[in-house]
């Protein structure tokens, strides 16, 4: 059973007031995922401590700072978008352990580089930026022809 939309829409907002768009169902993930999507970031969004204290703002930050930023950024909640996570996870990141919070970067509706909770819990917001700004420096730089 999902959580309240009450008690989850701040914690939606942490994101989507960044200009993260939500994908609630499994159709918004095919859809964001597709080959030839370019770059992808798909955050896995939960009501745990670290992922407000930790894996948001990190997020935020790095989204914020970047000269590589993914071509788009998503969320999806877990706990609220049951079967846009369920999805996710088996069709798209079907070898990655589940984990919520959790970031992942996809080219092309392919998984290049996934942080997971473990990763998160023991950093603070600014570590987390800089290390999904790495990421982006490395998978999200446009490909020239």
């Amino acid at each position: 059973m999902p959580y309240s939309e009450i008690l989850i829409t701040p914690m939606r907002e942490d994101l989507t007031r960044h200009g993260i768009m939500e994908a609630r169902t499994p159709a918004k993930v095919d859809e964001l995922l597709k080959p030839g999507g370019g770059t992808v970031l798909m955050v896995t969004n939960s009501v745990c401590g670290c992922a407000a204290g930790k894996a948001r703002p990190g997020v935020a930050v790095a989204l914020k700072n970047t000269s590589n930023p993914p071509d788009v950024a998503a969320t999806v909640f877990a706990g609220g978008d049951v079967e846009a996570v369920a999805h996710l996870r088996e069709k798209y990141l079907a070898e990655v352990p589940p984990s919520s919070p959790s970031v992942a970067l996809f080219r092309d509706g392919k998984p290049v580089w996934v942080l997971h909770r473990s990763q998160i819990e023991g950093n603070d917001p600014l570590t987390i930026a800089r290390t999904l700004m790495s990421a982006f420096d490395e998978h999200c730089v446009k490909q020239t022809v």
